[in-house]
């Protein structure tokens, strides 16, 4: 019998005051043309902290310390097609300390980068994201999160 397996990924909000860093996602093959903030696949023997840290390190190349992570909700989704891609674990962290200045790192896989207010940000976001973004805005978010179900 083949067990369920999920997706784990690591999600960094960078915080500015009120505004957040985001990325506009091009030539990917998910959601391009939507506004994400800095985020990727834990990679197997790799922790979901230092999946956080490479992954903004490569997307915009700025270093954060471990303990400068700080854990928000964690979002189990699906995409309800029963495809294994699909079936997701999002841990997602804000961060208001950083050494660095972003910038534009990947350039084929973004094609800008920003910084907007939680209470105006870009459109369109990704939704599972936008939802996330929404309840730091509005000043809570549950421990975890279920979507798509």
């Amino acid at each position: 019998m083949d067990r369920f397996r999920v997706v784990p990924a690591a999600y960094v909000v960078l915080r500015r005051g009120d505004e957040v860093l985001m990325l506009l996602r091009a030539d990917t093959g998910y959601m391009d043309g939507y506004w994400a903030v800095p985020a990727g696949h834990v990679e197997k023997g790799e922790s979901v902290l230092e999946a956080a840290i490479r992954e903004v390190r490569e997307e915009v190349g700025v270093e954060i310390e471990p303990g400068d992570l700080v854990p928000v909700t964690a979002m189990h989704r699906t995409g309800g097609n029963g495809d294994p891609i699909d079936e997701r674990v999002d841990f997602f962290f804000t961060a208001s300390k950083w050494r660095g200045e972003p910038r534009l790192m990947e350039p084929g896989k973004a094609d800008g980068l920003d910084w907007f207010a939680l209470d105006k940000l870009p459109d369109p976001v990704v939704p599972h994201e936008a939802r996330v973004l929404a309840g730091l805005y509005g000043g809570g978010l549950p421990a975890v999160i279920a979507h798509g179900f």
